[in-house]
């Protein structure tokens, strides 16, 4: 799925952490605190999230039930991935062969990885 407008460098980074910031907010309620983009080699991409938790979210981390969150949030991600996956397939260009999404407690972050085909797996 190569296209010949993708974005490349900082703007492809720019645009999909702001891609992810926008769908955090949308389904989540809330913009995360803090969120960045990098590129890994040529084909991995990653976009860590900080301050991503809701407030019913902290409460029940406090309340020691932490695994109902990492659950339903690994629920929400994998029901949600194609959405994901399409964002950046489309401002790449590329296609996206695996989607790996997680989320850690203290300090809170979220990353969600994306594993990119080679350039000549991609015609």
């Amino acid at each position: 799925m190569v296209t010949p407008n993708r974005l490349r460098g900082e703007p492809l980074l720019a645009a999909v952490t702001e891609a992810m910031v926008a769908m955090h907010e949308r389904y989540h309620g809330r913009r995360p605190a803090s969120a960045k983009s990098l590129m890994m080699g040529s084909d991995l991409l990653v976009c860590v999230m900080g301050g991503v938790f809701t407030e019913v979210e902290k409460t029940l981390i406090e309340l020691q039930r932490s695994t109902i969150v990492q659950e339903t949030r690994s629920a929400f991600q994998t029901a949600m991935q194609d959405r994901f996956i399409e964002a950046v397939q489309r401002l790449s260009g590329r296609r996206v062969l695996a989607f790996i999404s997680n989320q850690h407690v203290g300090p809170d972050l979220e990353i969600e990885l994306f594993v990119f085909a080679s350039p000549d797996d991609e015609s």
